[in-house]
């Protein structure tokens, strides 16, 4: 271990160098625009950057776009664990194949997806069709919005929750069962805990996707203010017609989304390594758990 730290630290100028480099590139990429946007909004003062967040546009965008998350998420949750459950304690043919088409919204562009659906739901497609002879309307309205979010959010939770269950097997799961726990008791009080802290990290990535997804969303929303614009959708608009101080107000939303989301992350992250920790001690003597934190 000693021999492998000192030729990672050898020589020192890379490492420096490497250092300093990782640093510009994150003040380009990611610091700098970020208080960018911030400036912006409030360059003209406080009460215009409430008023812009406050008129009737811009609320409408953030009502639907806390619709969608808060329609989104909670399915995503259901779908996650169901998914995450088939493909770690069953075997079935076809399953490699199954967690390939899982990845399928992370490859194809979220413009294409939201294409897919405007040409399955849309008025002159025969799904389409019915869903208008019923008094539905999907595309260009919100339950399009929702089905497009849906689409390029649902792998998240369960990307989050299949390496932790198939390292964590089924043992626990079936001495449940053994001992007389029914299928609900075994999953509410065995399956949840150990994955509650994967499932809460593939909630936080799928509600901040969710309010922050543009692609998708804007081909079937229509871009119709008040009804069908979400936040990014409104941004910009507000861009294109020159409404600076309006369009970074709700671009900073999005941005404290994402200051909020990074925050969530390391709470999590911090328990489940104190967890853990704790977990060593009651279980390891002191000189072991020393090496292995080390």
């Amino acid at each position: 271990m000693s021999q492998m730290n000192q030729h990672i630290g050898e020589p020192k100028w890379v490492r420096l160098v490497l250092i300093g480099l990782v640093v510009v590139f994150l003040a380009l990429m990611l610091i700098i625009p970020l208080v960018s946007v911030f400036i912006e909004a409030f360059r003209q003062g406080w009460d215009l950057y409430i008023k812009a967040l406050t008129e009737p546009d811009a609320w409408a965008a953030i009502k639907l776009t806390l619709l969608t998350a808060a329609i989104v998420v909670p399915v995503n949750a259901v779908i996650g664990i169901a998914i995450a459950w088939l493909i770690t304690r069953y075997d079935f043919r076809g399953k490699q194949l199954f967690t390939t088409l899982l990845d399928l919204p992370f490859a194809v562009s979220p413009v294409v997806a939201g294409l897919m659906f405007v040409l399955l739901f849309g008025l002159n497609s025969t799904l389409g069709g019915w869903f208008e002879s019923q008094g539905i309307q999907i595309i260009f309205a919100v339950p399009g919005i929702v089905i497009a979010t849906l689409f390029v959010t649902f792998p998240f939770v369960a990307r989050e929750l299949i390496p932790l269950m198939q390292s964590q097997g089924d043992q626990e799961e079936q001495a449940a069962l053994i001992l007389g726990a029914n299928a609900w008791q075994m999953f509410w009080r065995v399956t949840l805990p150990n994955i509650k802290w994967a499932l809460m990290y593939g909630l936080i990535l799928t509600n901040a996707r969710a309010m922050g997804e543009f692609g998708a969303v804007s081909v079937v929303s229509g871009h119709i203010r008040g009804l069908t614009n979400t936040v990014p959708l409104h941004v910009e608009i507000l861009y294109n017609e020159y409404n600076f101080v309006g369009a970074f107000a709700a671009a900073s939303l999005l941005a404290f989304l994402a200051i909020f989301t990074l925050i969530i992350q390391q709470v999590l992250a911090y328990l489940q390594a104190r967890k853990l920790r704790v977990s060593l001690e009651r279980t390891m003597p002191n000189e072991s758990l020393k090496e292995v934190t080390v």
